[in-house]
Formats: C-alpha cells, sequence, structure tokens
C-alpha cells in the first residue's frame, strides 16, 4: 500500500489574467507582481515573462537558503551570485541550467557542502518534482475557472 503523503500549504499566489492581452496581474501573500510575454510573442513586454519569474525564484531561492546556511555555519560568505538559463530543445524538450558563484575565503569542503545544498533548496525541489496538480473546477461568481495551460504554455512560447 503507498503511503498517504499529506501536505500543508506555506505559500500561495493568484494570477488574474482580465484583458485580451496577456499581461498578468499577479499577487503572492502581500505583495504584487505582473507578467507578460515580449512583443515578439504577442505579449506587450511590461513585465518579466512567466519563465523570467521562474528563474527568479529559483534564482533567488538558492541565494537565500545558501546565505541563511552560511550565516548559521559563520563562514566568510560574500557574495552569492545565481546564473539562470531556461533551454529548448528539441520537440518540447527544455532544461534549466544552473551556475552559482560563491564569492568568499570559503575552502574547498565549505564550497562543496553549499553546492550540494543548493540542490536541496525548496524552489529547486519543486521545480525538480511533478508538474503542478490541479484541483477540481471552482466556480466564482458566474466563472468557472478550468485546470489548463494557460495558450502561450499550449504554443511553447514561455
Amino acid at each position: 500500500m503507498a503511503e498517504s503523503i499529506e501536505y500543508v500549504r506555506s505559500a500561495a499566489a493568484v494570477a488574474t489574467s482580465t484583458g485580451d492581452d496577456y499581461r498578468v496581474e499577479i499577487r503572492a501573500g502581500r505583495h504584487q507582481l505582473a507578467a507578460d510575454e515580449p512583443e515578439s510573442a504577442g505579449g506587450a513586454d511590461t513585465a518579466s515573462t512567466p519563465v523570467g519569474l521562474l528563474l527568479s525564484a529559483l534564482g533567488s531561492c538558492t541565494a537565500i537558503t545558501l546565505r541563511m546556511y552560511a550565516q548559521r555555519k559563520q563562514w566568510p560568505l560574500e557574495t552569492v551570485r545565481v546564473h539562470l538559463g531556461y533551454e529548448k530543445g528539441a520537440g518540447t524538450a527544455v532544461r534549466i541550467t544552473r551556475r552559482i558563484d560563491l564569492v568568499g575565503e570559503l575552502d574547498e569542503a565549505q564550497r562543496a557542502r553549499l553546492l550540494d545544498i543548493a540542490e536541496r533548496t525548496p524552489v529547486t525541489r519543486a521545480v525538480g518534482s511533478a508538474a503542478p496538480r490541479s484541483s477540481p473546477p471552482s466556480r466564482t461568481r458566474r466563472a468557472v475557472t478550468r485546470p489548463r495551460r494557460p495558450a502561450a504554455v499550449r504554443r511553447g512560447r514561455t
């Protein structure tokens, strides 16, 4: 028998698209964000793309996690710089690349440990696990939401 895992929500966001354009207003906790597509993909280029936001989340989570770990260990980490890329391959193949620069008087064991920790940050684990699970449709006023990938994703634009 498979073990049942109980999940507790630790973060939430709401993305709302109300017009004919691709701009999406995002509320994450008490913070406002936005996403859009570049003009070459039919957007107005008024905000980062969804893929840009994903890379930003991965990079910032990596930098924060490594900073926290180094501080707890009282290691001399001065700067963490995370370089990320989203690459498209044949067909629907995609991958994210990440290079981490660690600046400070760290020895090789400390550097190796930090790079090992980077593979287990919360966002790294989320990105590396399965695709998001869709909940049953909910009704809000007259609108019905359906678990569906955005058109740009279906066309391979993000």
